[in-house]
């Protein structure tokens, strides 16, 4: 089954924050990735329990899983992304 995959609006902001071929590196991983199976991630704990992430490189996608889709929240390098 594939994954439909949405954005938070917010996403954009923060790919227009990186370099374009980081930001086309991470979108192409992204529909790569959770696209074929979104349970990959990492869950996560704390006050992001019950939200996923990956790692690509040095960055992070936190992303949450709905019923035929995974919504993608966040993207940021992994020392910012969960401020």
């Amino acid at each position: 089954m594939r994954y439909n995959i949405e954005y938070k609006a917010s996403v954009f902001h923060d790919l227009k924050k990186l370099d374009k071929k980081v930001a086309k590196r991470i979108l192409n991983k992204i529909e790569k990735i959770l696209s074929q199976n979104p349970n990959k991630g990492i869950s996560l704990s704390g006050e992001f329990e019950g939200l996923s992430r990956i790692r690509i490189g040095d960055y992070r996608v936190i992303y949450t899983k709905k019923r035929d889709a995974v919504l993608i929240l966040r993207i940021g390098h992994r020392k910012k992304v969960y401020q």
